[in-house]
């Protein structure tokens, strides 16, 4: 690799995964035939990601050692005016870190998914929308325009509708997909007025050309109001990273995305689409500089869903959807960093959380595989001996997730931790509660899950719903209920391990470069003037083993510390305490139990409204004002005139004569009443 880069090695980075998705989809599916079979497309569809990954981590070390940077148009499709429409790359710090973690990420997915989806009747199809997903989110993260971003940002929403309801025989999938799709669309609305604002002010859709306008757009008044534009901007853009990074109140479709096969919630909604929204707002990171309103917004929306998901996390017994809540909620601490200006503590801690939650997340299926298929931990229970390999592999997980210091969870939770507290912003104050306090609350139910399902007595034998499971796809691998659990074949806990080195070491050795040195240094802006808060972090830094020596006395050391604590005595001592403070907090239980009534709220409210809203305009403005008045209403007018019209043109001579003196009379009346 050059200093320059070259624009064909590049290209083939998308396309290598987009080529194994198109065979195994035209050629290994009923589609085209079903004429490859099961391990040709699975070798298809990894060595288009694995080629895609060596090519990623070639381009990251070229730009680390060597400076290398790419940013030049591959393809123009359309000029508009004077705005070109093209598919371009830009390719920095920020974009290669980006390739390498989605790429590696997808390759231990697509590695798992051979012995998860080992008996199941799509096992192709599915090779083929997570290759397809693949290509999408390096279409988004690669981009150097707007157009492409959100082309890539589109594809990502429609491959996680297919992925969700891959099982679209089973209704709670179905439902689950569309709710994904409708609510994401909400905020794709405000993501594409804030691109159609830049192309309109600033005449362009390439990033570096709309951020070499910023400053005139800093200026610029929003019309009709007293808001400035860079701000309506910066708040619509980021409308668009609530709902695909699933910030309240769009955090709704995450937790039931639950319904798909495991592999996808590590791909999807662990490590790649839920960050797309944090990577893009570092990304216009010149933008948001302008403006601390749209960063006080994003640092409080960031902390609502970093305190208020982590609560919702405590209450789940499905394994899956406790990690679910914990991705919502480290989604909120990566968006109180933008809102700190600490793009780059935030974009660290995507890094280091795409390792540790997509460990998580595979772990969870391997254990639910090793259960056979049972996924609600109350009824798991001392799995540890049975599967030792995915126990280590997930307690790794765990606590690099609550931030052990020395793991890389801590160097990342930690540094947004403290950017938050050196911020001025509006709405810091209760930012820095909520993640301080969110500390505690994830190590309590992150290790609640952890000793419910790998220590204490085996409850395995005592589920009442064992032998109640109709779900086909629930008996991929053929094992009764009533057997032991059993460790997960080697292509399922080699991903584990894989993932679960960087997940204990990745944080120690590049914490410095990330955040102190010069690995974002075009890619990420801050205005150090006005947002000091990294410039207080790079002061008190002094290497990463100083870090963590002095991490093992801050605060969130001993929060969570307290919070694992109290769930080994809950749940491993005093299993009774529990249940009786769900009977003395009965309203707080019911109130977490039914998510604060937000799908209520959206189901009876919004979209009963929406509904009623529709009907009123269908039979009121559509059959009634467009249809009864306008159409059928202009043609009957005519008739009845043409009517009265005919009468006069009778051919008698007298109707003549009668029209010429009715004339007349008109006339006269009109002259005489107007000149008195």
């Amino acid at each position: 690799m050059s200093a320059t880069l070259s624009a064909s090695t590049l290209l083939a980075v998308p396309l290598a995964p987009l080529v194994g998705s198109a065979l195994a989809g035209l050629f290994g599916t009923k589609f085209g035939g079903n004429h490859l079979g099961r391990k040709v497309v699975h070798s298809l569809t990894i060595l288009g990601v694995l080629v895609a990954f060596i090519i990623s981590a070639m381009t990251l070390k070229s730009v680390v050692a060597d400076g290398a940077r790419f940013n030049a148009t591959l393809y123009e499709w359309m000029v508009v005016g004077g705005l070109k429409m093209e598919v371009g790359f830009l390719v920095d710090g920020l974009t290669a870190m980006m390739m390498c973690v989605v790429t590696f990420v997808s390759l231990m997915v697509h590695i798992y998914t051979i012995g998860y989806m080992e008996e199941d009747a799509g096992y192709n199809r599915f090779f083929a929308y997570i290759s397809l997903f693949t290509f999408s989110m390096l279409m988004l993260v690669m981009s150097n325009n707007m157009l492409q971003l959100f082309f890539g940002w589109e594809a990502v929403g429609l491959v996680s509708y297919l992925l969700i309801g891959f099982w679209f025989n089973k209704p709670t999938a179905i439902f689950a997909n569309m709710k994904a799709f409708l609510v994401n669309r909400v905020g794709d609305f405000g993501f594409i007025l804030g691109i159609g604002l830049i192309a309109a002010y600033a005449g362009t859709l390439n990033y570096t050309e709309a951020f070499a306008k910023a400053d005139q757009l800093a200026k610029i008044g929003f019309p009709g109001t007293d808001w400035m534009l860079i701000t309506v901007i910066c708040i619509c853009l980021f409308i668009g990273a609530m709902g695909k990074s699933a910030q309240f109140p769009l955090h709704v479709w995450l937790p039931d995305s639950m319904e798909g096969p495991t592999p996808i919630s590590a791909l999807i909604h662990a490590a790649t689409m839920v960050t797309a929204g944090i990577f893009m707002v570092s990304r216009m990171s010149p933008l948001f500089e302008l403006s601390d309103t749209a960063l006080s917004f994003i640092l409080v929306i960031g902390a609502i869903t970093a305190l208020f998901m982590g609560f919702l996390g405590i209450i789940q017994n499905d394994i899956k959807r406790v990690v679910a809540y914990s991705t919502l909620s480290q989604l909120g601490y990566m968006t109180v960093a933008l809102g700190a200006s600490a793009y780059s503590v935030a974009v660290f801690h995507l890094m280091t959380h795409a390792f540790f939650k997509a460990l998580l997340f595979l772990g969870a299926g391997s254990v639910i595989i090793g259960m056979h298929h049972n996924q609600d931990i109350r009824w798991m229970g001392g799995v540890r001996k049975y599967m030792p390999i995915t126990w280590i592999t997930s307690l790794l997980g765990s606590l690099a997730l609550i931030g052990t210091p020395l793991f890389s969870g801590f160097y990342s939770k930690d540094s947004i931790i403290e950017a938050v507290h050196e911020s001025h912003l509006w709405g810091s104050g209760f930012a820095y509660f909520s993640v301080l306090a969110g500390v505690f609350i994830t190590a309590f139910y992150s290790f609640r899950m952890y000793f419910l399902v790998f220590h204490g007595r085996e409850r395995y034998d005592q589920n009442p719903d064992a032998h109640h499971d109709d779900h086909a796809h629930d008996d991929h691998h053929g094992h009764g209920h009533d057997a032991k659990p059993h460790e997960s074949p080697w292509v399922v806990w080699l991903p584990l391990v894989l993932l679960a080195i960087p997940s204990v070491v990745i944080g120690y050795f590049t914490i410095q470069p990330m955040l102190y040195g010069e690995f974002f240094k075009d890619a990420i802006f801050v205005d150090g003037a006005k947002h000091h808060a990294m410039k207080e972090l790079a002061e008190a830094f002094h290497g990463p083993m100083a870090m963590a020596l002095h991490g093992l006395q801050a605060p969130p050391f001993w929060l969570a510390l307290a919070g694992v604590a109290l769930s080994w005595y809950m749940y491993m001592i005093n299993p009774a305490l529990p249940a009786a403070i769900k009977r003395a907090f009965g309203p707080v239980y019911r109130l977490l139990e039914n998510k604060y009534y937000m799908d209520w709220f959206n189901e009876n409210v919004l979209a009963r409204g929406t509904r009623a809203l529709g009907t009123g305009l269908w039979k009121g403005g559509d059959q009634a004002l467009i249809d009864g008045a306008v159409v059928n209403g202009s043609w009957k007018l005519i008739g009845r005139l043409a009517g009265v019209v005919r009468w006069f043109q009778s051919g008698y001579i007298y109707h003549y004569a009668f029209a010429m003196l009715l004339g007349i009379f008109v006339l006269m009346t009109y002259f005489v009443w107007f000149n008195r």
